[in-house]
């Protein structure tokens, strides 16, 4: 992070200053208040809502806002950024489809689709991970473990 840090200083200093976008879902937050003048993120294909909230709040020096949707954000990194990475936007499909934003989610070869058994490890692995104890269980009548952090309404991300 300090290169991080380095690099928007001295590209927003610039006699010319290089507007500076974060990309990474890990520090989202932290990138904007560094400086960061916008979001560039792959997750922002399912929450942009949240995101933008986000980078609202920082602008508005709410940083106690920005912390409670940072809260918000950070357990859907890291289901979608979990290991194995190269399946990170087969997730993301996967929730488009579960907020009926995609009718189904297709991937090209190599990549294969999520199958069953890893949605549903990551229901346990990413709640027990997050101190959640409904994270076993049904959100909406429906199992899976996006579906624990994504209702079908966009703004309803838990």
């Amino acid at each position: 992070m300090p290169q991080h840090e380095t690099h928007i200083r001295t590209l927003q200093s610039l006699p010319r200053p290089v507007n500076v976008l974060t990309t990474h879902s890990a520090w989202l937050l932290s990138s904007l208040v560094l400086g960061c003048n916008g979001l560039l993120s792959g997750s922002g294909s399912v929450i942009p809502d949240l995101q933008a909230q986000l980078f609202h709040a920082v602008k508005a020096n709410d940083l106690a806002e920005a912390r409670r949707l940072n809260d918000r954000i950070y357990p859907l990194a890291r289901v979608f950024y979990a290991d194995p990475w190269a399946d990170m936007h087969n997730r993301m499909k996967e929730a488009l489809v579960l907020l009926g934003r995609l009718p189904r989610a297709v991937v090209r070869p190599p990549l294969v689709k999520l199958s069953d058994a890893e949605v549903d490890r990551k229901v346990v692995v990413e709640g027990q991970q997050h101190g959640r104890d409904d994270a076993v269980g049904e959100v909406a009548g429906v199992p899976g473990h996006f579906r624990l952090l994504i209702s079908p309404s966009p703004t309803a991300i838990l």
